[in-house]
Protein backbone atom coordinates (compact mmCIF):
# COMPACT_ATOMS: atom_id res chain seq x y z
CA UNK A 1 0.00 0.00 0.00
CA UNK A 2 1.09 3.14 -1.03
CA UNK A 3 1.34 6.59 1.42
CA UNK A 4 -1.08 8.66 1.74
CA UNK A 5 -2.22 11.41 4.00
CA UNK A 6 -6.38 11.47 5.39
CA UNK A 7 -7.90 14.96 6.37
CA UNK A 8 -10.92 13.59 8.42
CA UNK A 9 -14.00 16.46 8.63
CA UNK A 10 -14.60 17.76 11.67
CA UNK A 11 -18.23 18.55 11.19
CA UNK A 12 -21.28 16.90 13.49
CA UNK A 13 -23.46 14.91 11.88
CA UNK A 14 -27.35 14.65 13.24
CA UNK A 15 -28.76 12.05 10.52
CA UNK A 16 -32.08 10.48 10.54
CA UNK A 17 -36.25 10.73 10.33
CA UNK A 18 -37.57 14.17 12.12
CA UNK A 19 -34.07 14.99 13.55
CA UNK A 20 -35.19 18.66 12.42
CA UNK A 21 -36.93 18.85 15.85
CA UNK A 22 -33.12 19.01 17.29
CA UNK A 23 -32.47 22.00 16.00
CA UNK A 24 -33.49 24.43 19.24
CA UNK A 25 -31.20 21.96 21.20
CA UNK A 26 -28.41 22.80 18.34
CA UNK A 27 -28.35 26.25 18.63
CA UNK A 28 -28.56 26.24 22.93
CA UNK A 29 -25.67 23.54 22.56
CA UNK A 30 -23.50 26.60 20.64
CA UNK A 31 -24.91 29.09 22.44
CA UNK A 32 -26.75 30.99 19.80
CA UNK A 33 -29.74 32.89 20.16
CA UNK A 34 -29.91 35.60 17.06
CA UNK A 35 -29.77 33.49 13.86
CA UNK A 36 -30.35 34.42 10.59
CA UNK A 37 -32.05 31.67 8.36
CA UNK A 38 -31.56 31.77 4.53
CA UNK A 39 -33.14 30.17 2.12
CA UNK A 40 -33.98 30.30 -2.05
CA UNK A 41 -37.30 32.42 -2.63
CA UNK A 42 -39.21 28.64 -3.64
CA UNK A 43 -38.51 26.89 -0.18
CA UNK A 44 -39.82 30.12 2.31
CA UNK A 45 -42.05 27.75 3.60
CA UNK A 46 -39.37 25.74 5.11
CA UNK A 47 -38.58 28.92 7.03
CA UNK A 48 -41.95 28.75 8.71
CA UNK A 49 -41.15 25.44 10.26
CA UNK A 50 -37.74 26.41 11.36
CA UNK A 51 -39.29 29.74 13.14
CA UNK A 52 -41.91 27.13 15.04
CA UNK A 53 -38.94 25.23 15.78
CA UNK A 54 -36.57 28.07 17.18
CA UNK A 55 -39.75 29.94 19.68
CA UNK A 56 -39.28 32.90 16.92
CA UNK A 57 -35.64 33.45 18.93
CA UNK A 58 -34.01 34.35 14.82
CA UNK A 59 -32.31 37.72 13.90
CA UNK A 60 -34.16 37.44 10.58
CA UNK A 61 -34.95 35.65 7.31
CA UNK A 62 -32.88 36.50 3.92
CA UNK A 63 -34.80 33.92 1.11
CA UNK A 64 -32.80 35.33 -1.64
CA UNK A 65 -29.91 32.67 -2.20
CA UNK A 66 -29.36 32.08 -6.00
CA UNK A 67 -27.18 29.37 -8.08
CA UNK A 68 -23.96 29.34 -8.41
CA UNK A 69 -23.53 32.20 -5.29
CA UNK A 70 -23.22 35.46 -6.73
CA UNK A 71 -21.01 37.73 -5.04
CA UNK A 72 -24.21 40.86 -5.09
CA UNK A 73 -26.38 38.29 -3.44
CA UNK A 74 -23.69 37.46 -0.68
CA UNK A 75 -23.09 41.54 -0.02
CA UNK A 76 -26.65 42.28 0.65
CA UNK A 77 -26.87 39.30 2.63
CA UNK A 78 -23.96 40.39 4.40
CA UNK A 79 -25.19 43.73 5.07
CA UNK A 80 -28.75 42.46 6.38
CA UNK A 81 -26.73 40.25 8.52
CA UNK A 82 -25.06 42.92 10.03
CA UNK A 83 -28.05 45.20 10.26
CA UNK A 84 -29.64 42.66 12.50
CA UNK A 85 -26.73 41.68 14.87
CA UNK A 86 -26.83 37.79 13.84
CA UNK A 87 -24.82 35.91 15.65
CA UNK A 88 -24.51 32.60 13.52
CA UNK A 89 -26.77 31.34 9.97
CA UNK A 90 -28.51 28.59 9.28
CA UNK A 91 -29.31 27.60 5.61
CA UNK A 92 -32.18 25.17 4.84
CA UNK A 93 -31.69 24.01 0.76
CA UNK A 94 -29.43 22.73 -1.85
CA UNK A 95 -25.89 23.82 -2.94
CA UNK A 96 -27.71 27.35 -3.73
CA UNK A 97 -28.75 28.07 -0.23
CA UNK A 98 -25.49 26.47 1.83
CA UNK A 99 -22.82 28.02 -0.93
CA UNK A 100 -24.71 31.91 0.29
CA UNK A 101 -24.08 30.41 4.16
CA UNK A 102 -20.56 29.50 3.80
CA UNK A 103 -19.90 32.69 2.09
CA UNK A 104 -21.25 34.35 5.11
CA UNK A 105 -19.24 32.68 7.51
CA UNK A 106 -16.14 32.70 6.20
CA UNK A 107 -16.30 36.50 5.48
CA UNK A 108 -17.49 37.01 9.06
CA UNK A 109 -17.06 33.88 11.16
CA UNK A 110 -20.20 33.01 12.42
CA UNK A 111 -21.08 29.57 12.97
CA UNK A 112 -22.82 27.86 10.31
CA UNK A 113 -25.86 25.12 10.54
CA UNK A 114 -26.59 23.16 7.74
CA UNK A 115 -29.33 21.64 6.73
CA UNK A 116 -29.71 19.71 3.11
CA UNK A 117 -32.84 19.34 1.31
CA UNK A 118 -31.18 18.14 -1.52
CA UNK A 119 -28.09 15.29 -2.35
CA UNK A 120 -25.91 17.92 -3.58
CA UNK A 121 -23.11 17.37 -0.89
CA UNK A 122 -21.89 20.96 -0.41
CA UNK A 123 -23.13 20.86 3.56
CA UNK A 124 -20.11 18.40 3.93
CA UNK A 125 -17.13 20.37 2.01
CA UNK A 126 -14.83 22.98 3.30
CA UNK A 127 -14.95 24.71 -0.60
CA UNK A 128 -16.54 27.72 -1.73
CA UNK A 129 -17.80 28.49 -5.21
CA UNK A 130 -18.80 32.03 -6.01
CA UNK A 131 -19.54 34.04 -9.49
CA UNK A 132 -18.62 37.39 -10.03
CA UNK A 133 -19.08 39.00 -13.47
CA UNK A 134 -19.53 35.62 -15.49
CA UNK A 135 -17.05 33.67 -13.71
CA UNK A 136 -16.78 31.51 -11.29
CA UNK A 137 -14.07 30.60 -8.92
CA UNK A 138 -13.67 27.91 -6.17
CA UNK A 139 -11.82 28.30 -2.63
CA UNK A 140 -11.08 25.88 -0.18
CA UNK A 141 -10.98 26.33 3.56
CA UNK A 142 -10.70 24.59 6.66
CA UNK A 143 -13.27 27.08 8.00
CA UNK A 144 -15.22 27.25 5.15
CA UNK A 145 -16.77 23.84 6.77
CA UNK A 146 -19.96 24.26 8.37
CA UNK A 147 -19.72 23.12 12.27
CA UNK A 148 -23.34 21.21 12.20
CA UNK A 149 -25.33 19.58 9.56
CA UNK A 150 -29.27 17.92 10.43
CA UNK A 151 -29.52 15.54 7.61
CA UNK A 152 -33.64 15.36 8.00
CA UNK A 153 -34.76 12.81 4.99
CA UNK A 154 -38.65 14.31 5.58
CA UNK A 155 -37.17 17.33 4.04
CA UNK A 156 -36.18 15.45 0.86
CA UNK A 157 -39.47 13.48 0.24
CA UNK A 158 -41.21 16.28 -1.35
CA UNK A 159 -38.12 16.92 -3.60
CA UNK A 160 -39.47 15.91 -7.22
CA UNK A 161 -38.88 12.82 -8.75
CA UNK A 162 -36.66 14.42 -11.35
CA UNK A 163 -34.59 16.97 -9.01
CA UNK A 164 -34.05 13.80 -7.06
CA UNK A 165 -32.16 12.64 -10.03
CA UNK A 166 -30.25 15.08 -11.09
CA UNK A 167 -29.71 16.22 -7.01
CA UNK A 168 -28.22 12.30 -7.07
CA UNK A 169 -25.23 11.88 -9.98
CA UNK A 170 -24.36 15.31 -9.02
CA UNK A 171 -23.32 13.56 -6.07
CA UNK A 172 -22.27 10.56 -7.61
CA UNK A 173 -19.62 12.74 -9.47
CA UNK A 174 -17.92 14.02 -6.36
CA UNK A 175 -17.41 9.96 -5.80
CA UNK A 176 -16.18 9.27 -8.96
CA UNK A 177 -13.78 12.04 -9.42
CA UNK A 178 -12.76 10.93 -5.54
CA UNK A 179 -11.08 7.58 -6.85
CA UNK A 180 -8.81 9.18 -9.18
CA UNK A 181 -7.95 12.33 -7.48
CA UNK A 182 -4.14 13.00 -7.08
CA UNK A 183 -4.78 13.10 -3.18
CA UNK A 184 -6.85 10.14 -3.00
CA UNK A 185 -6.85 7.46 0.16
CA UNK A 186 -8.38 4.05 0.90
CA UNK A 187 -10.80 6.11 3.54
CA UNK A 188 -11.99 8.08 0.63
CA UNK A 189 -12.04 4.88 -1.97
CA UNK A 190 -14.21 3.11 0.58
CA UNK A 191 -16.61 6.09 1.34
CA UNK A 192 -16.66 6.72 -2.19
CA UNK A 193 -17.53 3.31 -3.40
CA UNK A 194 -20.30 2.81 -1.22
CA UNK A 195 -21.62 6.48 -1.56
CA UNK A 196 -22.20 5.38 -5.48
CA UNK A 197 -23.70 2.06 -4.58
CA UNK A 198 -26.15 3.51 -2.51
CA UNK A 199 -27.57 6.57 -4.40
CA UNK A 200 -27.12 4.01 -7.79
CA UNK A 201 -29.48 1.57 -6.15
CA UNK A 202 -31.93 3.96 -4.72
CA UNK A 203 -32.49 6.69 -7.40
CA UNK A 204 -34.04 4.47 -9.79
CA UNK A 205 -36.58 3.52 -6.84
CA UNK A 206 -37.28 7.11 -5.96
CA UNK A 207 -38.01 7.60 -9.37
CA UNK A 208 -40.58 5.06 -9.60
CA UNK A 209 -41.49 5.51 -5.94
CA UNK A 210 -41.12 9.19 -4.80
CA UNK A 211 -42.67 8.16 -1.50
CA UNK A 212 -40.31 5.38 -0.45
CA UNK A 213 -38.65 6.51 2.75
CA UNK A 214 -36.26 2.93 2.53
CA UNK A 215 -34.86 4.92 -1.12
CA UNK A 216 -34.78 8.16 0.54
CA UNK A 217 -32.85 7.30 3.50
CA UNK A 218 -30.05 5.12 1.05
CA UNK A 219 -30.02 7.98 -1.01
CA UNK A 220 -29.64 10.63 1.55
CA UNK A 221 -26.91 8.74 3.28
CA UNK A 222 -25.61 7.86 -0.33
CA UNK A 223 -24.82 12.16 -0.68
CA UNK A 224 -23.33 12.47 2.74
CA UNK A 225 -20.59 10.05 1.59
CA UNK A 226 -20.33 11.69 -1.77
CA UNK A 227 -20.42 15.21 -0.14
CA UNK A 228 -17.68 14.32 1.82
CA UNK A 229 -14.95 12.40 -0.72
CA UNK A 230 -15.74 16.16 -2.34
CA UNK A 231 -14.32 17.68 1.02
CA UNK A 232 -11.50 15.37 1.71
CA UNK A 233 -9.54 15.29 -2.29
CA UNK A 234 -8.98 17.29 -4.96
CA UNK A 235 -11.50 17.36 -8.31
CA UNK A 236 -10.24 16.84 -11.90
CA UNK A 237 -11.66 17.41 -15.63
CA UNK A 238 -15.66 17.04 -14.72
CA UNK A 239 -15.69 19.29 -12.29
CA UNK A 240 -13.69 21.89 -14.06
CA UNK A 241 -16.06 21.74 -17.54
CA UNK A 242 -19.01 21.72 -14.31
CA UNK A 243 -17.57 25.56 -13.13
CA UNK A 244 -17.08 26.32 -16.78
CA UNK A 245 -20.51 25.79 -17.87
CA UNK A 246 -21.96 27.06 -15.05
CA UNK A 247 -19.86 30.40 -14.23
CA UNK A 248 -19.70 31.54 -17.91
CA UNK A 249 -22.85 29.88 -19.52
CA UNK A 250 -25.15 30.09 -16.80
CA UNK A 251 -26.04 26.34 -16.83
CA UNK A 252 -28.31 24.47 -13.82
CA UNK A 253 -25.85 22.93 -11.63
CA UNK A 254 -27.08 19.52 -10.96
CA UNK A 255 -28.50 19.38 -14.46
CA UNK A 256 -24.83 20.08 -16.03
CA UNK A 257 -23.33 17.48 -13.61
CA UNK A 258 -25.84 14.68 -14.58
CA UNK A 259 -24.47 15.59 -18.13
CA UNK A 260 -21.15 15.53 -18.07
CA UNK A 261 -20.10 12.86 -15.88
CA UNK A 262 -20.65 9.80 -18.11
CA UNK A 263 -18.43 11.91 -20.84
CA UNK A 264 -15.58 13.18 -18.42
CA UNK A 265 -15.40 9.40 -17.16
CA UNK A 266 -14.86 8.75 -21.07
CA UNK A 267 -12.53 10.80 -21.25
CA UNK A 268 -9.95 10.00 -18.07
CA UNK A 269 -10.92 6.06 -18.93
CA UNK A 270 -7.72 5.01 -20.78
CA UNK A 271 -5.30 6.64 -18.36
CA UNK A 272 -7.44 5.24 -15.01
CA UNK A 273 -8.32 1.36 -15.56
CA UNK A 274 -8.21 0.38 -12.01
CA UNK A 275 -10.64 3.03 -11.24
CA UNK A 276 -13.10 1.90 -13.88
CA UNK A 277 -12.94 -1.90 -12.88
CA UNK A 278 -13.67 -0.60 -8.81
CA UNK A 279 -17.19 1.64 -10.21
CA UNK A 280 -18.11 -1.05 -12.55
CA UNK A 281 -18.21 -3.59 -9.82
CA UNK A 282 -20.98 -0.88 -7.69
CA UNK A 283 -22.91 -0.04 -10.66
CA UNK A 284 -25.57 -2.43 -11.57
CA UNK A 285 -25.51 -3.20 -15.38
CA UNK A 286 -22.23 -1.96 -15.77
CA UNK A 287 -20.79 -5.75 -17.26
CA UNK A 288 -17.43 -5.13 -16.36
CA UNK A 289 -17.77 -1.29 -18.11
CA UNK A 290 -18.43 1.91 -15.87
CA UNK A 291 -19.04 4.22 -18.48
CA UNK A 292 -22.05 1.59 -19.81
CA UNK A 293 -23.27 1.42 -16.45
CA UNK A 294 -23.48 5.26 -15.88
CA UNK A 295 -25.31 5.75 -19.28
CA UNK A 296 -27.54 2.77 -18.17
CA UNK A 297 -28.37 4.82 -14.72
CA UNK A 298 -29.37 8.03 -16.77
CA UNK A 299 -31.50 6.14 -18.97
CA UNK A 300 -33.63 4.41 -15.79
CA UNK A 301 -33.82 8.11 -14.13
CA UNK A 302 -35.29 9.44 -17.19
CA UNK A 303 -32.76 12.73 -17.10
CA UNK A 304 -32.31 14.79 -20.42
CA UNK A 305 -29.04 13.89 -21.88
CA UNK A 306 -27.97 17.11 -23.59
CA UNK A 307 -27.12 20.68 -22.50
CA UNK A 308 -29.14 22.16 -25.49
CA UNK A 309 -31.73 21.11 -23.57
CA UNK A 310 -31.04 23.57 -21.12
CA UNK A 311 -30.15 26.53 -24.13
CA UNK A 312 -26.42 26.07 -24.10
CA UNK A 313 -25.72 26.74 -28.60
CA UNK A 314 -23.25 24.90 -30.27
CA UNK A 315 -21.64 27.96 -31.03
CA UNK A 316 -20.52 28.36 -27.23
CA UNK A 317 -18.55 24.69 -27.84
CA UNK A 318 -15.48 26.47 -28.77
CA UNK A 319 -15.56 29.08 -26.21
CA UNK A 320 -16.26 26.45 -23.21
CA UNK A 321 -13.63 24.11 -24.24
CA UNK A 322 -11.28 27.55 -24.08
CA UNK A 323 -12.04 28.24 -20.92
CA UNK A 324 -11.73 24.47 -19.58
CA UNK A 325 -8.86 24.11 -20.88
CA UNK A 326 -7.39 27.30 -19.79
CA UNK A 327 -5.70 26.96 -16.25
CA UNK A 328 -7.19 23.22 -15.97
CA UNK A 329 -7.06 21.55 -12.49
CA UNK A 330 -5.27 18.31 -12.38
CA UNK A 331 -6.58 14.94 -14.03
CA UNK A 332 -5.30 11.71 -14.89
CA UNK A 333 -5.26 12.36 -18.67
CA UNK A 334 -3.55 15.30 -19.70
CA UNK A 335 -6.48 18.61 -20.98
CA UNK A 336 -6.37 18.72 -24.75
CA UNK A 337 -8.53 21.23 -26.22
CA UNK A 338 -9.39 19.36 -29.29
CA UNK A 339 -11.05 16.19 -27.21
CA UNK A 340 -12.72 18.01 -25.01
CA UNK A 341 -13.79 20.11 -27.55
CA UNK A 342 -16.21 16.98 -28.53
CA UNK A 343 -16.69 15.88 -25.50
CA UNK A 344 -18.50 18.82 -24.56
CA UNK A 345 -20.02 18.70 -28.38
CA UNK A 346 -21.45 15.45 -27.39
CA UNK A 347 -22.72 16.56 -23.90
CA UNK A 348 -24.44 19.66 -25.99
CA UNK A 349 -26.17 16.68 -28.52
CA UNK A 350 -27.22 14.63 -26.13
CA UNK A 351 -25.46 11.78 -26.99
CA UNK A 352 -24.72 8.79 -24.81
CA UNK A 353 -21.27 8.29 -23.83
CA UNK A 354 -18.21 6.42 -25.64
CA UNK A 355 -14.51 5.94 -24.19
CA UNK A 356 -13.03 6.76 -27.63
CA UNK A 357 -12.57 10.68 -26.83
Amino acid sequence: MEAFEYNAAPARVIFGSGTISKLSEEVSRQKLSRPLLLSTPQQVDHMKQLKTLLNGKEAGVFSEATMHTPSHVTDKALAYAKSVNADSVISIGGGSTIGLGKAISIRTGLPHICIPTTYAGSEMTPILGETQDGKKTTRSDPKILPGTVIYDVDFTMTLPASMSATSGVNAIAHAVEALYARNTNPIINLLALEGISALSTSLPDIVSDPSSLPARQKALYGAWLCGTCLGAVGMSLHHKLCHTLGGSFNMPHAETHTIILPHALAYNAPNIPEVIRKIAEVLPGSDGDAIKGLNLLLEKLHVKRGLKDFGFKEEDVDKAAEIAVGNPYWNPRPVEEKPIRELLRRAWAGEEARADL
